[in-house]
């Protein structure tokens, strides 16, 4: 097609289309600390797209309170109800498909999800995790790492993959272990952090600059390093207005 096939008085009087807003459903079993981070953030405009619903396997989550107090809809699908693990993430995948998301959001999901779940979404699914992964994959993580005695805690946002924990990490943030540091104390520090990192992540991935390619994560197409990018502790307790001595 040659140049003279377009009119350039035409194309100057067309006016761009609105891009479309993208869609977010986040799957809760319970407080939802880090559902109301990103329904605080969407509040304000900052989140890169809607929260268009909130799905709980528990029906008792005070999550779905939060949902129902954004205007948000709020759906309960009890996997009691269910006779396998299979047959609950079969449904589940129906009514998350019903939203037509761009991202699935896991916010304190307490399910261990099937490869047949995972793979539906692969790509369009993060969480987060308090520790700084690889390390302390699974529960109990402010405990193990007091036991350790590390000098650095955190918290990871990454891609979900079939590895429990194991999906390439976009984003953490780092907790310095305070000499009297105790398990609430350090727990409190990194649900902070989670609150302040996670938007941020889910922006960036409704943005188009955070990818899950070739089982890696990329950020504005550059691979992104197996830690992710990382927000130091003062960073952080700056962001937070904590004191970063502690």
């Amino acid at each position: 097609m040659s140049d003279t096939d377009y009119a350039s008085d035409t194309l100057n009087d067309m006016a761009p289309q609105p891009a479309e807003t993208r869609r977010v459903v986040v799957l809760i079993s319970g407080n939802g600390s880090n559902l109301q981070a990103l329904i605080d953030e969407q509040a304000h405009d900052r989140l890169g797209g809607d929260i268009v619903a909130v799905i709980s396997n528990e029906p008792d989550a005070y999550g779905l309170h939060r949902a129902h107090e954004a205007g948000i809809e709020a759906v309960v699908l009890p996997h009691r109800e269910y006779d396998s693990r299979d047959a609950y993430d079969g449904a589940l995948i129906k009514v998350i498909e019903r939203h037509e998301p761009d991202l699935i959001v896991l916010a304190g999901f307490m399910r261990i999800l099937t490869p047949r779940f995972v793979q539906r979404f692969l790509g369009r699914m993060l969480n987060v995790h308090p520790s700084l992964l690889p390390a302390y994959q699974g529960l109990n993580t402010h405990a193990r790492a007091l036991a350790d005695g590390v000098a650095e805690h955190g918290c990871s946002v990454h891609f979900v993959t079939e590895e429990l924990d194991g999906g390439p990490v976009v984003l953490q943030a780092v907790v310095e272990v305070s000499e009297d540091e105790t398990e609430e104390s350090l727990k409190a520090k990194v649900h902070a952090r989670e609150h302040l990192i996670y938007p941020i992540a889910v922006k960036w991935c409704l943005e188009g600059r955070l990818k899950f390619a070739n089982g890696g994560a990329t950020f504005d197409g550059v691979a992104l390093p197996p830690h992710g990018l990382r927000m130091s502790h003062a960073d952080a307790a700056e962001e937070l207005d904590e004191d970063p001595e502690r």
